[in-house]
């Protein structure tokens, strides 16, 4: 082969690479394989195409490609263990371990194919030789024993003892930037996302080439909301792999989370230039479609992802998030096809379960819809954290601390300003309704769901002396209170564009009424209400992204929907007036009635638009956007009656607060 060609070859190689290095096998595939067009006989771009189809589980094209690498370049010990991956695959460990011995002989100081040999060795049973290998690996690479005890520990969920050892890696290497992202990674599943972006800050300063640290660093950033910074790090990820779909696809969700639905649209766009079937544009393109209201093109999309990717359970749950969208009998199949696929992740078949348990909802196979719910769900709950007590106990410092007496004695000193409109209740109760019909008003804008009294919370934690939230709230003083409500209005400004009112939908707000009473004395509280068992069981069947983990388990449910009443009524006593309860089920039977009692309480005086809210053109991102885009109808009134042989453990929760209801709107086990 001439010389001439190694810059083309070289320079196809670091690009199928880049590819395989971001996860995008099926791209760093697709580059090889034109690659090997013009040059058959390159070893290394056949070998790379073997390793990109190992990464996609295609073990038996991969062992084709490999076999013909080695057969060509008997001595080429990365072909050997890249052809021992495609034994293990296949479950011909016996064979791997042959691979292995013949990379080991040609390469005796590779401490990544000594580490393979150990564990190609540990199963076919031969466990002194296994524990040989290792110990030469380590012996190589002293330091990876370390690392690789650390992931295992992480993989497992002991997270803490995945933390000591990095810990004590950085201790012995503080520039280990392996270890920094892993740290990271630690960090944020144990949800300290400010600490990981320490972590990867670091990594980056270090090595402001590590691609995949940048990548890390612009997903941890869009958690904590830090925008600005976040499009700087990803447009750096982008600088550094121009040609990969991975961070357009991330630049698309800062821009979605940060509500700029045209940039983030153009953004997944361009990535799909790149990539034409990237899973992730597609997906992120149509949560945009739908939010700004293209439901058509939003399923078009959609559907484009899943063509390409059958397997995207996302895809499947966003459509069936929609609500109003129908599974058609072959989508079905595909999802039943794949719900017990142990190869495929956890997640994606949890995402599958819930649109299957739609699917049936839709067709009034209530039974069938109910095992899948339940199925999920359970699945789900085994991957939260909620701690009821938990709960319980914080409630209780919350209600000891806001009396009637703290809440008169620092009454009016907080920011005076009356442009919030809280709207509080537990999910699937009403709240985007209510949030709709405000934002059809000229004087008010709907902001969703904002997480700025969070913050709140946590500087009044940050500056307490010797205790914390809620009892630190003691020691905050006029000028104090009024400098909280102000970060609050401060903080929501980005969302606003300059109307007097706005709306702030985080439902879980409920606990913190009090706090929202004494930072900004003049702001309005909405309780979203709706019947309790509508209300849990439109939880139940809800996959919420990344939160409300109370919902997967039915006693739970009840348990929390007790906590929330229990608040509720808590502060109509503390603070009698000042929450309007907003009874779904009457919104949707008496409905101008309805909205003339809330504008009322929002100071807002009449105008028709409120009653046509759903013409109301502004972006919707929670479950109910299509639903509120129509007008009223009252069939999921009760709703909860399709499932109500299955419910017997949340109606026994209930059961106290349920026998205040009529008897008309009790279920039969309640009724004389």
């Amino acid at each position: 082969m001439s010389t001439d060609h190694i810059p083309a070859i070289k320079a196809s190689f670091e690009r199928a690479m880049a590819f395989l290095k971001a996860g995008d096998a099926g791209m760093a595939e697709d580059v090889c394989r034109g690659s090997l067009k013009d040059f058959p006989a390159d070893g290394n771009l056949r070998c790379l195409l073997g390793a990109a189809l190992n990464k996609q589980r295609k073990f038996e094209e991969s062992e084709a490609e490999l076999r013909a690498v080695v057969n060509q370049f008997p001595e080429f010990s990365k072909a050997h263990q890249e052809l021992a991956r495609s034994l293990m695959g296949q479950g011909r460990p016996k064979l791997a371990v042959e691979s292995l011995q013949q990379a080991v002989s040609l390469n005796p100081d590779s401490s990544a194919a000594h580490f393979r040999l150990g564990a190609a060795l540990s199963r076919i049973g031969d466990e002194k030789a296994a524990d040989a290998a290792m110990q030469r690996s380590f012996e190589l690479r002293p330091d990876k024993k370390d690392l690789v005890d650390a992931i295992e520990h992480q993989r497992a969920g002991r997270q803490k003892k995945a933390e000591i050892i990095y810990r004590g890696i950085l201790t012995r290497d503080p520039n280990n930037v392996d270890a920094l992202r892993l740290m990271a990674a630690v960090a944020k599943e144990l949800s300290h996302a400010r600490d990981a972006a320490v972590f990867l800050r670091r990594a980056v300063k270090i090595a402001p080439d590590f691609f995949a640290a940048w990548t890390d660093l612009a997903v941890v950033l869009l958690e904590l909301e830090e925008f600005e910074e976040g499009l700087e790090v990803v447009k750096r990820a982008i600088w550094l792999e121009p040609k990969l779909a991975h961070p357009q696809m991330l630049l698309g969700n800062v821009f979605t989370k940060a509500g700029r639905y045209e940039d983030a649209a153009t953004a997944f766009r361009e990535g799909l230039e790149k990539q034409p079937d990237h899973g992730g544009c597609l997906a992120g393109l149509g949560h945009v479609l739908k939010t700004i209201g293209k439901q058509d093109e939003a399923i078009r999309t959609y559907r484009d992802c899943i063509s390409t990717h059958p397997a995207f359970g996302e895809a499947y749950w966003s459509m069936a998030n929609l609500k109003t969208f129908r599974f058609d009998d072959q989508e079905v199949a595909t999802m039943e096809g794949h719900i017990d696929n142990e190869n495929l992740t956890e997640e994606t078949r949890i995402n599958m379960i819930f649109s299957l348990g739609k699917a049936y909802e839709d067709r009034e196979d209530y039974d069938l819809a109910f095992e899948h719910y339940e199925r999920g769900s359970a699945m789900r709950r085994a991957n939260e954290f909620y701690d009821p007590v938990q709960t319980e106990s914080i409630h209780d410092r919350i209600i000891g601390q806001f009396t009637k007496e703290f809440v008169a004695k620092s009454a009016g000193q907080g920011d005076p300003d009356p442009a919030p409109i809280f709207i509080v209740g537990l999910p699937r109760s009403g709240s985007t309704l209510i949030e709709q019909i405000l934002a059809s008003h000229s004087q008010a804008e709907g902001t969703h769901e904002l997480p700025d009294l969070g913050r709140v919370i946590r500087t009044i934690n940050q500056h307490a002396q010797g205790t914390r939230y809620p009892e630190a709230v003691e020691q905050l003083g006029a000028e104090q209170l009024k400098k909280l409500g102000r970060q609050y209005l401060k903080s929501t400004e980005r969302h606003r564009t300059g109307k007097p009112f706005f709306t702030d939908k985080m439902p879980n707000n409920f606990p913190t009424i009090g706090l929202q009473k004494l930072i900004l004395p003049n702001a309005k509280v909405i309780n979203a209400v709706r019947h309790p068992l509508d209300s849990c069981m439109g939880s139940y069947k809800q996959l919420f992204f990344n939160s409300q983990s109370f919902t997967y388990d039915l006693v739970e449910l009840g348990e929390y929907y007790l906590q929330y009443q229990r608040m509720i009524d808590h502060w109509h006593e503390v603070l009698p007036g000042h929450v309007l309860d907003v009874q779904y089920e009457d919104m949707v039977t008496d409905t101008e009635a309805q909205i003339r009692r809330l504008l009322k309480y929002c100071g807002l005086p009449w105008e028709d638009e409120c009653l046509k809210f759903y013409e109301t053109d502004r972006p919707v991102n929670t479950a109910s956007s299509e639903q509120v885009r129509k007008p009223i109808y009252t069939t999921s009134i009760d709703s909860w009656r399709k499932f109500e042989k299955h419910l017997e453990p949340l109606i026994e929760v209930l059961e106290p607060l349920l026998m205040t209801l009529p008897e008309a709107r009790r279920p039969e086990s309640l009724k004389k």
